[in-house]
């Protein structure tokens, strides 16, 4: 009995709960941000997933990379997936690194997870960024608002925009380049302490052959030695 509650235990801690928070009907749910860039340790055998709130007709990221790696054979491959609010799978991959881009249809969370399920005794580092921008940014005024509008302040609003939205995608090739930073940090890094403890140990094995060859002709010639004085 109690090994069944240990293992129902360990069953629902191997997937966290990470859904949308959701209240009383009256109250809105939390939106969040637009855009997030972080990086997360997935443990071996589990599966973590993300809520990202849309709306419709926007452009949807998700970028990713796998930085480092623990276990046998150090593989870095994780299954990475996308669904819209009604649970229908809009894209998937499974490479080191990768990104998955599609159109908003529809207003709601979309949920992307991460699966690492195929490692069993090591844990990854996986940088995520994604999120949702539109390219107009005015999509919440009334036409009444607009018409209010002179012609200057529009061409300062539309100037503006395009600004915005220079600056979104210079941001985020910034964050392709931190990502590629890290990995290649980390892998320099692991790539050093493997060199580090090759050497110590191809030196050891040097000193401990030449202390061998040393203790055998010693012993040689004191067996020579010994005959001779027998005969």
């Amino acid at each position: 009995m109690l090994l069944l509650v240990f293992l129902a235990l360990l069953g629902s801690a191997g997937c966290p709960r990470t859904e949308p928070l959701s209240r009383s009907s009256e109250d809105p749910l939390f939106h969040g941000a637009d855009r997030y860039d972080f990086a997360i340790i997935l443990a071996a055998g589990t599966m973590e997933c993300f809520w990202q709130f849309a709306h419709q007709n926007g452009n949807f990221f998700f970028n990713y990379e796998v930085q480092r790696a623990t276990g046998i054979g150090n593989n870095r491959h994780i299954l990475v997936t996308a669904s819209d609010p009604s649970g229908f799978q809009l894209g998937a991959s499974q490479h080191v690194r990768g990104q998955i881009n599609f159109l908003t249809k529809e207003k709601g969370f979309y949920r992307l997870c991460l699966d690492n399920q195929q490692t069993h005794f090591g844990f990854m580092q996986v940088y995520l960024n994604f999120g949702v921008y539109y390219e107009a940014f005015d999509t919440d005024k009334q036409p009444e608002e607009r018409k209010e509008l002179n012609d200057t302040l529009e061409a300062i609003g539309v100037s503006t925009q395009k600004l915005q939205l220079h600056i979104f995608h210079m941001w985020r090739f910034y964050n392709f380049a931190r990502m590629r930073k890290a990995s290649d940090s980390f892998l320099l890094e692991s790539n050093y302490n493997y060199v580090n403890w090759w050497s110590m140990a191809q030196s050891c094995a040097i000193v401990l052959s030449g202390v061998l060859q040393l203790y055998f002709l010693k012993r040689l010639f004191n067996v020579q030695a010994s005959s001779r004085q027998k005969c």
